[in-house]
């Protein structure tokens, strides 16, 4: 029971402490879906399946019936994934994606929960490179993904489980934002 009362201080931690990032995040969203780009969400584990999460509730709904938006998880090709993986290294199978994909009016969502990870690093380097905008959802505490992003929204723990709870209820705030503003 404990793990729930800390896994619940979490997620009121995060609203009260980033709900203004937030908002500007789904803004910034918003913005990108409305002018015609495209979300491109990467991680690793169990942030991949936050990315294809995210995906799935922007291309398909997520309260409202509406068209669908353009969002793509790079974790979801398993062709694109293992060659990438095998020709230019594990380091590069989303950096090799965004490049292929990106343009400046997209958005990268990078989420780790140690804000360490080499290939999402790197997929924020190309994506900075390609003028796009990047959101990073880690974990609390200074990281590379935090410096490196135009827009940084750190869950404040440093357990893994309870990061990833953070990850998920910011998405889905993103999500019913984007909503309300898209179909409002």
């Amino acid at each position: 029971m404990a793990e729930l009362i800390e896994g619940s201080d979490v997620i009121r931690r995060t609203a009260l402490q980033l709900a203004p990032a937030i908002v500007v995040v789904a803004e910034l969203l918003t913005n990108a879906l409305r002018a015609g780009g495209k979300i491109l969400i990467c991680g690793n584990g169990g942030s991949a399946a936050d990315a294809q999460h995210f995906a799935a509730e922007l291309v398909g709904r997520f309260r409202r019936e509406r068209p669908g938006w353009s969002a793509i998880a790079l974790t979801v090709d398993a062709s694109a994934l293992t060659s990438l993986g095998n020709d230019y290294g594990f380091e590069q199978i989303f950096a090799r994606q965004v490049q292929a994909l990106g343009r400046p009016e997209d958005i990268l969502v990078a989420l780790s929960t140690s804000g360490r990870s080499k290939n999402v690093l790197a997929a924020v380097e190309v994506a900075n490179a390609l003028q796009m905008r990047t959101v990073g959802l880690t974990g609390e505490g200074a990281s590379p993904l935090g410096t490196m992003v135009s827009h940084h929204l750190p869950i404040p723990s440093a357990n893994t489980t309870y990061i990833q709870q953070g990850h998920m209820a910011v998405i889905h705030v993103l999500c019913e934002l984007i909503e309300d503003s898209l179909t409002g």
